[in-house]
């Protein structure tokens, strides 16, 4: 008898045993797939390189994530993801569970940020937004120009109009240089697009003059719609050897010393971007061209226009002589200027 009831309170055991187990790995697996309850809208926090799943499970905890250290941690070893944690910023979002937070760290989702760079903007510009935002790496602030497009291309020195007007996304902590050097290979990426589907007879001998060509047209448009027609009438201007006379060459040859006005002195003052004492195109961009102004600088509209003028409204008046030309200047500058 006695070993009768040994026997039963040993299955009784066992049978609780079981019973135990099974309710262990369920409210386990309950946890795993419920979502971490957070104060905030989004949990910012990073992990450490060369961190273990221990490590990574105390960084998160103390970075305010709502998850138990123990737990993460029995879940990444069981799983077989405990060696495959990235290094790297992130964040938690609303509703994420542990199952999908380690996701996001085998899979390294880092946080996104973002970046703006605005057409017709100069590198001035740009180099001014990207050394002022606070989530990149800034790890070319000392370099010059020069040494910067050293880093950047080999091809290429002068780094105006070559950096892709666009919103690019880089993980927290990322390095200045890999924002450049990606803008770079999309402008150039664009520009060989646009380049092999031109007309011929353009009267470009490459593709930087055809990025020249675009920045000018970047600057010069009011309307979006007139990108074609403008680029027609500076294409014409190139062919018949007529100066291009556009102010904001000028203006950006003038550099610091322009005070928000152009004088007929300024117009005077020779200088390599003046494009009323030089024939051609200036020696470089002088600006950053987006894609509409690429594609109006390598497909412009056909036309027999030498002039245009600003209306006031911000379209243009476009003229195939001096003489319709100055009557359009006549009336639309009066207008403006009454």
């Amino acid at each position: 008898k006695p070993q009768k009831e040994h026997m039963a309170f040993i299955k009784k055991l066992l049978v609780t045993g079981v019973i135990v187990s099974v309710a262990a790995v369920s409210g386990f697996s309950w946890w795993a797939k419920s979502p971490l309850t957070t104060e905030g809208p989004v949990v910012e926090f990073t992990i450490n390189p060369g961190s273990g799943v221990g490590a990574a499970a105390q960084q998160m905890a103390k970075a305010g994530v709502p998850v138990n250290p123990q737990l993460f941690n029995i879940l990444a070893r069981v799983t077989g993801q405990a060696s495959r944690i990235k290094a790297g910023s992130y964040e938690l979002k609303p509703n994420t569970s542990p199952r999908r937070l380690l996701t996001q760290l085998v899979r390294g989702e880092f946080a996104q940020e973002s970046i703006t760079i605005v057409e017709g903007w100069t590198f001035r510009q740009m180099r001014a937004a990207v050394q002022a935002h606070e989530r990149l790496r800034h790890d070319t602030v000392k370099l010059s120009d020069e040494e910067l497009m050293k880093k950047i291309s080999t091809e290429y020195t002068k780094p105006e109009g070559l950096f892709f007007p666009d919103t690019y996304l880089f993980a927290k902590g990322s390095s200045e240089l890999a924002i450049y050097k990606q803008a770079h290979q999309a402008m150039l990426n664009h520009l060989k697009a646009a380049w092999e589907t031109r007309d011929p007879s353009l009267p470009y001998k490459s593709p930087y003059e055809a990025l020249i060509m675009a920045s000018i047209i970047e600057k010069e448009t009011g309307q979006k719609s007139e990108r074609t027609m403008i680029a027609g009438v500076f294409v014409n201007r190139l062919r018949t050897g007529m100066m291009l006379q556009t102010d904001p060459a000028v203006i950006y040859g003038m550099g610091e010393r322009f005070a928000g006005d152009i004088r007929k002195k300024d117009l005077q003052l020779d200088t390599p971007y003046n494009t009323y004492t030089r024939a051609g195109l200036p020696p470089t961009p002088i600006a950053l061209p987006g894609i509409q102004s690429l594609s109006a600088a390598l497909a412009p509209a056909k036309t027999q226009a030498l002039y245009f003028v600003a209306r006031g409204d911000g379209t243009s008046q476009f003229s195939d002589n001096l003489n319709d030309h100055n009557r359009a200047v006549n009336q639309y500058q009066r207008r403006i200027n009454q």
